[in-house]
């Protein structure tokens, strides 16, 4: 599970292809037993969303009290894996200083990997999201409760105004976690990670996790329909340290060492091609 050493830039277009080869995911049972429960995770969702959210928001907004609400978003998450069936085994946590902020950046599968990337570091983190998210009852008004940020990257000026605001906070010791493919990849895919989370934290000065998120694309991927139960693997690397980026080269080579680490980790041989 060591970090692969740098690769360069050559070798990094090289693993790009037009069509990359997804990996076979062998269904866990009947076509409608998986849609039952990718019914039942959204319904799981939902009631924890719009009917327990609600007096926590209140209740924590009136108190002064956003603790309240970390600990509600925390426990919502995990509890919505729980009952969905999905297991979080963690790895790699003795990688992390107490002391240090982070930015945290993971692969992107499944509707399920924003929870134990939020829920399972065992750090208080914000998250930077898609703007859609904002149209969401109860979940829209209660992102900024919980430092997560909504980034529209249709509009770029908009988007460096998101990404200036989450550095600021950055600076000021609360860690986030990426997403930085954007999207979600087809199952056992992956697509080039966007430069943001990488300009956050060279401007911040803070290092960063890379973390392979495995088989939450078996679970629930991306055009499936489906969920099962099963076990998420986060593994977490050793810090990356930003402090000698100084050009758009070096940023770059940043962002080719960090996709490396967990392509490596996932057996992702090439990345694909946004359609």
């Amino acid at each position: 599970m060591n970090p692969p050493a740098d690769t360069g830039g050559a070798d990094y277009n090289s693993k790009m292809t037009e069509h990359n080869a997804a990996k076979s995911i062998t269904r866990r049972g009947p076509r409608i037993i998986g849609r039952m429960l990718f019914c039942w995770s959204w319904f799981v969702a939902g009631a924890l969303l719009l009917i327990f959210t609600p007096p926590v928001l209140l209740i924590g907004s009136l108190a002064k009290r956003q603790n309240w609400i970390y600990w509600w978003a925390e426990w919502g998450a995990r509890t919505w894996l729980r009952l969905t069936g999905v297991k979080v085994n963690v790895t790699g946590q003795e990688h992390l200083d107490p002391n240090q902020t982070y930015v945290f950046v993971a692969n992107h599968w499944s509707y399920l990997d924003a929870a134990p990337l939020f829920a399972y570091t065992g750090r208080r983190m914000g998250m930077v999201a898609k703007k859609e998210l904002l149209k969401a009852p109860i979940l829209g008004y209660g992102m900024g409760f919980v430092n997560v940020i909504a980034i529209d990257r249709s509009n770029r000026e908009r988007a460096v105004e998101t990404l200036k605001i989450a550095t600021e906070r950055l600076r000021s010791g609360i860690c986030f976690g990426v997403c930085p493919e954007g999207t979600r990849a087809l199952p056992g895919e992956m697509l080039p990670f966007k430069k943001g989370a990488f300009h956050m934290a060279v401007q911040a000065g803070v290092p960063i996790i890379p973390i392979a998120l495995k088989n939450s694309d078996v679970l629930m991927g991306k055009g499936t329909g489906e969920a099962w139960p099963g076990t998420i693997e986060m593994i977490m690397f050793p810090p990356i340290d930003t402090s000698s980026v100084a050009s758009d080269e070096d940023l770059g080579q940043l962002v080719r060492r960090v996709q490396g680490v967990i392509m490596k980790e996932l057996g992702v041989k090439q990345l694909t091609r946004r359609r």
